[in-house]
């Protein structure tokens, strides 16, 4: 299992041996299904998550129910979410869904806390990941703070590979940080100026080059 885990995550081939040790014993794997609530706002931090395979996205609900995604973990990442509450021994302020079928290698509360007070090897993984992260996050505040919907929304669409882009209103609002409304009255703007068509559940691109305008 170590082997497996060092793999996805290199770095973690420079601890010592008797760190490897203290690792791979306290390891523990299993596989999960597609949309399990991974964990829930105001839950407990049950050990820190490697993502060996698979998306778990995780977001944040206001109040009044709006939602945004913060960041997903891919495979190969770990959560930033979790390393907070891992730190500041506090419990979740988002919640984390598996978007797929997915694999996750979880280090226990008292191994984590364990390696990171007497491996550098470890601390630095930790931090390194974390800094990551958290660049990434603010990021995202900064496109909700100051980029204009329309932009961001071009944005998205131009990111699909392809001309058939599939998602719901209330989907792409959520990634965004917008309510369904507003995404669904900027999508009506689209489709009248020729650049996309709407359909049931999918969004037809018909002017890239106009959508890359827009986004700029």
């Amino acid at each position: 299992m170590l082997e497996k885990i060092i793999s996805h995550f290199p770095q973690l081939a420079h601890l010592s041996e008797d760190n490897k040790k203290i690792l791979a014993q306290g390891l523990h794997y299993s596989k999960v299904p597609k949309g399990t609530t991974m964990f829930s706002e105001g839950s407990e931090c049950r050990g820190y998550v490697m993502l060996l395979h698979g998306i778990v996205r995780v977001q944040k609900t206001s109040e009044d129910g709006r939602e945004i995604t913060l960041y997903r973990v891919e495979e190969g990442d770990s959560c930033i979410m979790t390393t907070t509450c891992l730190i500041s021994d506090e419990n979740y302020s988002a919640e984390g869904i598996a978007e797929t079928d997915i694999e996750v290698a979880v280090v226990p509360p008292a191994t984590f806390n364990l390696l990171l007070g007497q491996s550098d090897q470890f601390r630095s993984f930790v931090f390194e990941t974390y800094a990551k992260r958290m660049s990434m996050l603010m990021m995202l505040v900064e496109e909700v703070v100051f980029k204009k919907l329309d932009k961001r929304l071009a944005h998205m669409l131009l990111e699909s590979k392809h001309d058939l882009y599939t998602a719901t209103h209330h989907d792409i609002a959520t990634e965004l940080g917008s309510v369904r409304e507003v995404v669904s009255r900027q999508l009506k703007v689209f489709e009248r100026q020729g650049l996309i068509e709407l359909g049931r559940g999918v969004i037809h691109i018909r002017d890239r080059a106009g959508l890359a305008e827009t986004a700029r």
